[in-house]
């Protein structure tokens, strides 16, 4: 075939664009297939898949917004969201068209050509079900293939909507809802299938990823990622291997962990389909796996044959783990020069602090060094690929304070790889992490099960956590340079042939930084926290950035100081620029703080009813209301609540009372009297809070 002559894959995408122009967007959708999101790496328009392409670089080719004239961006417009919750998605962009998903697993469509919402998505989801979400009633974004959207709902259905009305076109129950399973992460489709993980291995699950057909939703095959029942038949030959790494019985009684809630990426070449794998359930080897074991495939990358899901290799990036370190980190594919050699790898940087580059086609470790502040190991032996541990770190016998923490060095937060540069950007946080074995005192919950003393946590002081945008030199190991921030929790990032680095931030800005040296060249006042990934899209000849705008997730929901500091709420909009953009946002009305209408009293209980109060409080309210009982603002502050919302305690607790706004009921899992014993010690902690207050403002007074 002549270079000159249309293919049939143009001659469709011809077609499309003219029923684009005379119908408008709504009316056609135009196929993205395998073809397409490939082709998407060279033109860089579109945005077809959750990281761009299936390397997953979020590395775009457009380059009219530069380093040069980035000065010049500005808002060309905005779209106000019926949001409250943390909004996490990366924005797809097909033919004239955004998708996103919003909290509770709702699903968007909007013009671009007018900023104008096209459809929207609500799967109705039991706002009860938040219960069994760690971080929020969160979704990382939706997945496009031949006309149809898709989308994981918090209650773990795979939704199938046609691209152009939003109608469901078909639903399936990826779990057994019997259990406390949830879905926050972003689908991917390749050769036909989507890929589908969950979420919930704190809460006692046992871990799988799915690849259901696109067309029909009929399930292909199902890869489990810790063994089941051994008095039962392996559900694959992989788990016979998995077995081995696992002791006694506690672990599959209790789930054993190994959700998959993010990191995938796909080779088209290598027909290889990798996987990032989760956390221990509970955290805590000595509990679920007593007297050892590697754990497999916990905190492990995994490559699979998308076609029948059959395992080609895997590495386990920290084996017998215990101290919440997921490798569902963002894996990402890139060519790099090795020994003067182009070699093929795979590049993850995951909670425990070491940054990974593997051969993508046999999973050779080549390279693993440390991108922040460690203290758990020493190094990673490249003869074994095995972490070489601290002394006691895994708290066997003492309560240890160690980096990085269960937040991690790098959580979901979307890293980008610049293959001009070189460098990968990694928005690094550094957290203190507790631990402390519970031991005999360990008591499966129906509820946060971590066996490492989470329910004891108190907040995190503000000074012993700090955020960086860092980037990093995967081929050196090292790094190249770093933007040092007060606050963690930091968005995702995005890379450019502009020479640019754009990246959100806690304090509620999108920066723009040039991505050779780190030098701030341009930023924009977002009224909220931003912790989303940017994305860009060429539109009738102008790039466009476009970001989901909205404070949330799991640090400002864990609370304490460290989670307020930014001093942000949620604010939740698509904000989209260009070059010479004049929009320009409306002010924030003026938040006022009510004042508490009583004086806090003395708890008159008992310190054996305190410390069970705080215990019980840790287990099932922190997660949403903070350790310590301070809210990071999302939802209310129980150290705050007036007089007749506390008369309804029980009410609201135990009989859920309040489901419809998200409040769960956990009638079936506390008694009156633990309820008591929890309110006593959240208004022993708004007293104590009271006194502090009062010393300090005597001590100002003081002449």
């Amino acid at each position: 075939m002549s270079k000159t002559q249309p293919t049939h894959r143009n001659r469709t995408r011809l077609a499309a664009a003219l029923l684009v122009a005379l119908l408008g967007p709504a009316a056609y959708a135009a196929t993205v297939d395998q073809a397409a999101i490939v082709a998407s790496e060279k033109d860089g328009n579109e945005w077809l898949s959750h990281g761009r392409t299936y390397d997953e670089q979020r590395f775009s080719p457009l380059k009219q917004i530069t380093a040069d004239n980035v000065g010049k961006l500005g808002l060309s417009w905005y779209l106000d969201l019926d949001n409250h919750r943390g909004l996490e998605a990366t924005p797809l962009f097909s033919d004239g068209v955004l998708y996103a998903s919003l909290s509770w697993s709702r699903a968007i469509a909007v013009d671009v050509a007018t900023g104008k919402v096209l459809w929207t998505f609500d799967p109705q989801i039991d706002r009860g079900k938040a219960r069994d979400a760690c971080c929020d009633a969160v979704n990382r974004g939706v997945a496009l293939w031949n006309g149809k959207v898709y989308i994981g709902t918090l209650d773990g259905r795979l939704v199938a909507l046609d691209a152009k009305t939003g109608r469901e076109v078909w639903s399936q129950q990826t779990t057994d809802n019997s259990k406390p399973y949830t879905i926050t992460g972003a689908p991917r489709v390749v050769k036909g299938k989507v890929i589908i993980g969950t979420s919930g291995a704190e809460y006692g699950v046992r871990g799988y990823f799915s690849a259901y057909d696109a067309e029909t939703g009929k399930m292909a095959w199902r890869f489990y990622t810790v063994p089941g029942d051994p008095a039962k038949p392996y559900e694959h030959p992989e788990l016979a291997e998995a077995a081995k790494t696992w002791k006694g019985d506690q672990y599959w009684k209790g789930g054993g962990g190994g959700t998959v809630w993010d990191g995938m990426a796909y080779d088209p070449d290598l027909e290889l389909l990798y996987i990032g794998t989760g956390n221990g359930s509970p955290w805590n080897r000595e509990l679920r796996s007593p007297g050892g074991g590697d754990n497999l495939y916990l905190s492990s990358i995994l490559a699979v044959n998308p076609d029948t899901g059959k395992l080609a290799w895997h590495y386990q990036t920290t084996p017998g783990e215990t101290w919440d370190f997921t490798a569902t980190q963002q894996l990402t594919l890139a060519t790099l020069e090795l020994e003067g050699k182009p070699r093929k790898v795979i590049m993850q940087a995951p909670k425990n602090g070491f940054f990974y580059v593997l051969d993508r086609e046999t999973g050779k470790l080549l390279s693993a060094e440390k991108f922040g502040k460690v203290t758990w190991a020493e190094r990673v032996d490249l003869a074994t690929g095995r972490p070489v541990e601290a002394p006691g770190v895994r708290y066997e016998k003492e309560p240890i304070v160690m980096w990085p923490s269960p937040f991690g060095a790098h959580s979901w937060h979307s890293m980008s790889y610049n293959p001009q540069t070189g460098l990968v950007y990694i928005p690094y946080q550094e957290i203190p992490g507790v631990y402390r074995n519970e031991g005999k005192d360990f008591v499966r919950r129906k509820g946060f099960n971590t066996g490492a003393g989470f329910s004891d946590a108190t907040e995190i002081p503000r000074e012993a956590v700090s955020g960086a945008l860092l980037a990093w030199d995967p081929v050196k190991q090292k790094e190249a340079w770093r933007v040092p921030y007060p606050h963690y929790w930091n968005g995702g990032t995005l890379s450019t042939a502009g020479n640019l680095v754009f990246q959100g931030t806690a304090a509620g800005n999108l920066v723009a930084y040039s991505a050779d040296k780190g030098e701030k060249l341009w930023s924009f006042a977002a009224q909220t926290g931003i912790v989303a990934a940017p994305m860009t899209y060429n539109y009738k000849g102008e790039q466009y950035v476009a970001i989901m705008a909205g404070w949330g997730g799991v640090a400002p929901l864990i609370g304490g100081d460290a989670a307020k500091a930014p001093g942000v709420g949620n604010v939740s909009r698509l904000l989209v620029f260009k070059l010479d953009g004049k929009a320009s946002l409306p002010p924030l009305p003026s938040r006022q703080v009510a004042a508490l209408a009583r004086i806090p009293q003395p708890v008159h209980a008992s310190e054996a009813d305190l410390k069970a109060g705080q215990q019980l409080y840790g287990s099932y309210c922190s997660v949403c209301h903070g350790v310590g009982a301070m809210s990071g603002g999302l939802v209310p502050d129980l150290r705050k609540s007036d007089e007749s919302r506390r008369s309804l305690f029980q009410q609201i607790v135990r009989e859920g009372v309040l489901r419809p706004l998200g409040m769960p009921s956990f009638g079936d899992t506390l008694s009156a009297d633990e309820v008591e014993k929890i309110k006593a010690y959240v208004m022993s902690r708004e007293y104590a809070d009271y006194m502090k207050e009062q010393q300090s403002t005597a001590a100002k007074d003081k002449p």
